[in-house]
């Protein structure tokens, strides 16, 4: 299994890093790909990260999953990478695995992803998801597409990725390992 998570200046660095740190966790070969022609990004809060590679090397087309982690203006950069665009038209197009979270699912929205389909976000992007059938959830999948609502919801999410991934019983083994919800 292999995952991209797509990283741009003012991304959310726990909505991305928390999806990095748990696939890890669960065994899944995970690259965090920069889409800023640099590997060192910027986070929304200060925090610097250096990514595994470049948009250009990463070789996302053979991913299993792309995740995008929303933040401001993060997001903003991601929906601005004509290669990230096209790549993401051409998972759904096939039904391959998409996640996003937090203001992300509103890239899913504009390019008609979510129509019909129910999907969440941080509540000031939920008039951005199209067509889709909003719910005030932590996260939630229909089809191909995972959408989580922010940055609270950031360990739910990558577990669920993580179930999604490798089955419900190493997404258990993962959630009982962090002590997450007992």
């Amino acid at each position: 299994m292999k995952t991209c998570v797509f990283l741009a200046d003012g991304f959310e660095e726990i909505e991305g890093l928390t999806v990095v740190d748990i696939l890890r966790r669960a065994g899944v070969e995970v690259k965090t790909v920069s889409v800023m022609g640099r590997k060192r990004i910027h986070g929304s809060h200060g925090i610097e990260v250096e990514a595994d590679c470049l948009f250009e090397e990463a070789e996302a087309e053979k991913a299993d999953l792309l995740v995008l982690p929303g933040g401001m203006p993060g997001t903003l950069n991601l929906k601005q990478h004509e290669g990230l665009i096209r790549l993401l038209k051409e998972f759904d197009r096939e039904g391959r695995k998409i996640a996003a979270i937090c203001a992300a699912p509103s890239i899913l929205g504009g390019l008609g992803m979510l129509d019909g389909r129910d999907a969440c976000s941080y509540p000031s992007f939920e008039d951005q998801l199209g067509g889709a059938n909003v719910l005030q959830v932590p996260v939630v999948t229909d089809g191909h597409i995972t959408t989580g609502r922010g940055m609270g919801a950031a360990i739910p999410f990558a577990l669920r990725l993580t179930a999604i991934l490798c089955g419900e019983e190493k997404a258990e083994e993962v959630r009982k390992s962090i002590v997450y919800g007992d």
